[in-house]
């Protein structure tokens, strides 16, 4: 496998090209800390000409037919599929999962890349019963227009692949800003559109200064459409610069997912995956379980197991073969966590295994097992974002989904039971986009993504995630 890395540009208008002013920002290696390259800073020169280059993909590919636009994007899905080992090594030297999640991360956008070119084909309009006999009344779909998109680090290509899919496959053209610290992934996947012979503009890519390129595009007339992955506070700033703008908005925000382990569930599997969920990408993942709410009368076997899990763990350069868990991705992670786990302590809270920065180069972190954290600690009220599992007992299955309803987040959450009455109870009163009940995360394509409360709105999986990029048009047409 191939380790090298090169320098990321922008893509305008088909084109892959530096920025005009020829700015640059450094790419670190999160496990070195090392400058492995840098990526094009643009400027407002050059969004004035990546959406004007928007605008004109826009009027080509809302009149290719859905049948093209499938076959484009399947073709884009097959080159990203035999690119993946490539790509996953930029992945993992820019971002630190180890290469075996950077790949599984590009295969599973593979898949969900394919599932949306087969669902352009189900764009569906309606007719509607007339009270004339004269009249015939159609709601016909069309797509909303260009769409801007702001994805996040964690999973640099995956977070893209679900926006993407959703606007290529309606008909809409896909100005995307992506992570300044993880560039080349999704510049690789870029490239598998453009050489899959999508039209010029179509797919737009930059980098650059955050804030101000998301308040230049968003307040754009040319943007019809933005959606957001990351963090609360940045996606209720965003949302609201949509709101001033009447632009339609699907923010995908932060978590801090509860795990309620029952009385009667099995522990090991209980253990076995949420453990995998939790030091999944080292914690640094907005559906990652983060507080384990554990019937006392199985706390003390959940905690010792969960603790084996965490030491059992290699942590290590996600580029070494046998590394289970790579680096955080920068320093203020480590500085972050630092925080949280020494507050938690203050607190009363027991360090069972981990805790602290696993020194040298790199940002490494121990995987971390918190006991009896108190409601009070910031860990329990501040998604972590980390590798760490912050456990804390319960009597009553009442009081556990109260606490796990506490947090103004809703974005996923798991349970562990054999009963089918409390799955059902869960199932109903629980306050959450995604519910995974024995089983760790699984975010198929066909199911709905996303979260309610701070932890955003609209979908980014399933049918409902095409509404977002869809206009509703009401035709009446009158025999004369």
């Amino acid at each position: 496998m191939s380790h090298s890395y090169s320098d990321t540009q922008l893509l305008i208008d088909g084109q892959w090209q530096d920025a005009a002013s020829g700015r640059k920002i450094p790419v670190r290696n999160p496990a070195s800390g090392e400058v492995i390259g840098h990526v094009a800073h643009a400027d407002v020169a050059d969004l004035d000409r990546a959406l004007a280059a928007a605008q004109r993909g826009f009027e080509v590919w809302r009149n290719v037919s859905a049948h093209e636009r499938g076959a484009a994007m399947r073709r884009a899905a097959a080159l990203l599929k035999e690119r993946a080992d490539e790509i996953a090594a930029l992945l993992t030297q820019e971002q630190g999962k180890p290469v075996a999640e950077a790949k599984g991360e590009i295969l599973a956008g593979v898949g969900i890349i394919e599932w949306f070119a087969d669902e352009a084909l189900r764009v569906y309009g309606r007719i509607v019963p007339s009270r004339r006999p004269e009249v015939q009344q159609l709601v016909i779909k069309e797509p909303v227009g260009p769409v801007a998109a702001f994805t996040p680090w964690n999973f640099p290509v995956n977070q893209i692949v679900r926006k993407i899919g959703a606007a290529l496959a309606t008909g809409c053209s896909f100005l995307c800003k992506a992570p300044e610290e993880t560039p080349a992934a999704p510049a690789a996947l870029f490239k598998c559109f453009v050489d899959a012979g999508v039209p010029a503009g179509v797919v737009g890519l930059v980098f650059g200064d955050p804030a101000q390129i998301s308040s230049y595009l968003i307040a754009h007339p040319v943007i019809r459409k933005v959606t957001f992955t990351g963090s609360t506070a940045v996606g209720k700033q965003l949302a609201a610069l949509a709101g001033q703008h009447m632009k339609r908005s699907t923010m995908e925000l932060g978590g801090h997912a509860p795990v309620i382990v029952a009385e009667d569930a099995d522990v090991a599997l209980a253990v076995k995956a949420a453990g995998a969920s939790k030091f999944r990408n080292a914690g640094q993942v907005c559906i990652s379980p983060t507080r384990f709410l554990v019937h006392n009368s199985v706390r003390e076997e959940f905690t010792r197991a969960m603790v084996a899990h965490a030491e059992g763990l290699k942590v290590g350069d996600g580029l070494v073969q046998g590394t289970q868990m790579g680096p955080l991705a920068n320093p203020r992670r480590v500085t972050a966590l630092s925080h949280l786990i020494e507050d938690a302590q203050k607190q009363g809270a027991k360090l069972l295994t981990g805790g602290a920065s696993l020194g040298g180069a790199g940002n490494f972190f121990a995987p971390t097992v918190l006991g009896d954290v108190p409601l009070s600690a910031e860990i329990f009220n501040q998604e972590p974002f980390g590798p760490v599992a912050a456990i804390r007992g319960f009597d009553d299955l009442g009081d556990a989904i109260a606490e796990a309803n506490r947090l103004s987040y809703g974005l996923a959450a798991y349970a562990f039971t054999r009963s089918i009455k409390t799955a059902h109870q869960l199932a109903q009163q629980v306050e959450a986009g995604m519910l995974w009940i024995n089983q760790p995360a699984v975010a198929s394509a066909e199911m709905p993504f996303g979260g309610i409360k701070d932890s955003g709105y609209g979908s980014e999986g399933g049918p409902e995630a095409l509404e977002a990029y869809l206009v509703s048009k009401a035709v009446s047409i009158a025999a004369v």
